[in-house]
């Protein structure tokens, strides 16, 4: 039995449906903020809120990896929509999206930031970090690396995955979180098309990456 009522509430939330993510990555973007990632393995759940991510819009964003054309690397960005599209970067870690669009036409959104909700002390594990510290839980998800990590995240374990599946172990589901208020910023961590305002995030979540918080009604 489920002790913890969130869990017992994620548990029987179906996954988001593939018509959710076959539009626009921007209004994809919005709409992801405040759903629930959740990583499923056996019996055993990880889950996080999703509190920030950034749209990329295909093969006419220079900053997208759909720039250069479909290679197998990037085939997943070119649908169909709701699948997982997963690339190592810098030598160092993982990142985390999600395609959109029809079948054919490359769009995805970049997963960068999530508010822990279960899981907590696996997460702790996969990040070798302390959660009973300052900004423990913090340095759990917020970026696209630490929530990548977090969550188990590889290319080889679930690239193609499809995120509206259960059996993928890989998911997005609603539990009726609705974000106060959402600030619109340039994308970070880039340096073509970095003025575009694609990043979206909750506004004055603790967990949302980068030196700014964003409070309410400060674009930063």
């Amino acid at each position: 039995m489920c002790a913890n009522p969130v869990e017992k509430i994620i548990r029987f939330l179906p996954p988001l449906p593939r018509e959710f993510y076959n539009r626009d990555p921007r209004e994809v973007s919005t709409d992801l903020l405040g759903k629930i990632l959740v990583r499923r393995t056996g019996r055993k759940l990880l889950a996080a809120r999703i509190v920030e991510v950034e749209a990329y819009l295909g093969e006419n964003d220079p900053a997208a990896h759909s720039a250069v054309g479909r290679t197998p690397r990037n085939a997943v960005m070119f649908g169909p929509p709701g699948f997982a599209y997963v690339y190592f970067i810098y030598g160092n870690h993982y990142c985390l999206n999600v395609s959109c669009l029809p079948e054919g036409t490359a769009g995805a959104i970049l997963l960068r930031a999530a508010e822990p909700l279960l899981g907590i002390e696996i997460m702790a594990k996969a990040r070798e970090v302390a959660i009973d510290t300052t900004g423990g839980l913090r340095n759990l998800t917020s970026g696209p690396g630490r929530l990548a990590e977090a969550f188990g995240i590889t290319r080889s374990r679930d690239n193609g995955k499809d995120f509206t599946d259960q059996k993928s172990g890989l998911f997005i589901v609603d539990d009726g979180y609705s974000a106060l208020e959402i600030v619109t910023t340039a994308r970070i961590g880039i340096t073509k098309a970095a003025e575009l305002p694609l990043r979206y995030l909750i506004a004055g979540n603790p967990f949302v990456s980068g030196a700014a918080r964003l409070k309410s009604g400060n674009p930063g």
